[in-house]
């Protein structure tokens, strides 16, 4: 399963802490239209079948084929111009939380 670092988490809990967010809300990793690309977005709940990584208060939700890429790989992250930012590494840093 994929690992969180200290950068991803604080991000991602404080992209989940803004106002009118769900409590179920979590950062999604799925599939997306374009070839070996994933899409990253704020949910407020994980899709049915959808692994759900918890670690240190951050919610993470990937779908079946994120979770298989990114398995064993740690997921950072960086504000770059304003904007969040995900980059994976080769290889896991942090052990989760829970995973369910």
């Amino acid at each position: 399963m994929v690992t969180l670092t200290d950068n991803a988490i604080g991000l991602i809990r404080r992209l989940l802490n803004q106002p009118g967010m769900a409590e179920e809300a979590g950062v999604r990793i799925a599939v997306s239209a374009s070839p070996r690309s994933l899409s990253v977005r704020v949910t407020d709940r994980p899709y049915n079948g959808d692994h759900v990584v918890t670690t240190s208060g951050a919610r993470l939700f990937l779908d079946a084929v994120a979770a298989q890429a990114l398995a064993g790989k740690a997921l950072d992250a960086s504000i770059v111009d304003g904007r969040v930012t995900f980059a994976v590494t080769g290889r896991a840093a942090y052990s989760e939380e829970a995973v369910g």
